[in-house]
């Protein structure tokens, strides 16, 4: 499959993966404790999903900005405020005690309550990757930018384990949970010098257009409409609400979760180069539609199930399938519009995604906390299959360069 060639990378793109790797690690913790901390200081599944809400209309109301601002200021500058906003949540975050003070946090911070890469600095790498990369090797540099962030994220999985194994050494499990935060933020000053490596040439200021978003408006605005819906399904089971379901539903402890997490990540990140190999072979829509229908069908089942051990399989095949479309469809959006639209176009389809995601945490709380607690993975399976099925009828003939090629 090739995914790492023997071709130089660029120093530019390097200082993204760079940055997408600590980010990968912050997520990948991040998503496990923080159910585990809001449940510590007196929080309910209901309260716990609606700051996950919170915490993706923020993001959603930010990504929007950006793309839209980006081709008025340096790439750079905007790079560099994506990365204190990390340190400066994971710094505010430990001394938000009560709902109040910890909604306003989740909706200005960056902490991402889903495993899937969302956030102001998303559209902005995407388009800085774009810029520099040919059209045949456009999807294989998205999985590799995906494979760096979720393996990150596996390791950063099993760092969650942390807590609990200082608090059997002795340790506040509480304060080992906080010191999580602050490595978070530590995480953030990281990416702060990454980013600061990126020259200034990449600002378009001299060369803002009259608008966004032009000739590729139709189909930009059709794609965010399906992602939406993708996105509304995935709010139902993001990773803090699928943790917080397995705790509640078979007790299952930290590490054990930590170490489930590990291996989902794993393979959703095993699955990124496949998924640029296979896109070669039947092209980028046919492969997100046929890997992530499986995926769904495995997540309905697992709802079903009462045995731990066949739940655990099923959402690790889940895991191992429901990813491909990760690069696919970034190299795809990148593919369909034009140059100067394509900072835009990421941000136009990325924030319906976290408004749509925003709503469901919410409903999926007051699911848990119902008769059937595996009714938000139904729904979620539902609604994906019939998301990809719509996705396939409207865009199965508009092809990127290199299969028009």
């Amino acid at each position: 499959m090739m995914l790492f060639s023997s071709m130089k990378t660029p120093p530019d793109i390097l200082c993204l993966y760079g940055a997408r790797a600590l980010r990968g690690f912050g997520d990948g913790f991040a998503i496990i404790i923080l159910p585990v901390y809001l449940s510590a200081i007196g929080f309910s599944p209901q309260q716990i999903g609606i700051v996950a809400s919170a915490s993706l209309l923020g993001t959603a109301a930010l990504t929007l900005i950006v793309g839209f601002i980006a081709p008025r200021y340096e790439l750079r500058s905007l790079f560099l405020a994506g990365a204190g906003l990390i340190a400066f949540t994971g710094l505010i975050f430990p001394a938000a005690q009560t709902i109040a003070p910890v909604l306003l946090v989740a909706f200005i911070g960056s902490i991402n309550p889903s495993a899937g890469d969302l956030g102001m600095l998303v559209p902005l790498e995407h388009a800085l990757l774009t810029k520099e990369t040919a059209d045949r090797d456009r999807t294989g540099v998205f999985a590799r930018y995906s494979l760096i962030g979720s393996l990150t994220a596996a390791v950063g999985s099993l760092a969650a384990a942390l807590p609990e194994i200082l608090a059997s050494n002795g340790w506040p499990k509480l304060g080992a949970i906080k010191l999580m935060f602050y490595g978070y933020a530590a995480l953030g000053l990281l990416a702060v010098f990454l980013y600061r490596r990126l020259p200034r040439d990449h600002s378009h200021v001299a060369n803002v257009p009259k608008a966004a978003l032009g000739p590729s408006r139709n189909i930009v605005y059709r794609l965010a409409a399906l992602f939406s819906l993708d996105a509304f399904a995935g709010g139902f089971v993001v990773q803090s609400l699928l943790a917080l379901w397995l705790f509640q539903r078979f007790n299952l402890s930290l590490q054990a979760a930590s170490l489930y997490f590990f291996c989902s990540s794993l393979l959703g990140a095993f699955s990124f180069p496949v998924a640029a190999w296979l896109a070669k072979r039947i092209g980028l829509i046919n492969t997100m539609v046929f890997t992530h229908i499986p995926s769904s069908l495995c997540l309905i089942a697992a709802a079903f199930s009462s045995s731990l051990t066949v739940v655990l399989s099923l959402l690790l095949v889940r895991s191992a399938l429901s990813q491909m479309d990760v690069p696919t469809r970034s190299s795809y959006v990148m593919a369909v519009v034009t140059p100067a639209e394509r900072t835009a176009a990421a941000s136009v389809t990325a924030v319906p995604r976290s408004l749509a995601s925003s709503i469901s945490p919410a409903i999926a709380g007051f699911m848990l906390a119902g008769p059937f607690s595996g009714l938000p993975l139904v729904v979620c399976g539902c609604l994906k299959i019939g998301y990809d099925l719509a996705l396939l009828r409207m865009f199965r003939h508009t092809k990127p360069p290199e299969e028009i090629a």
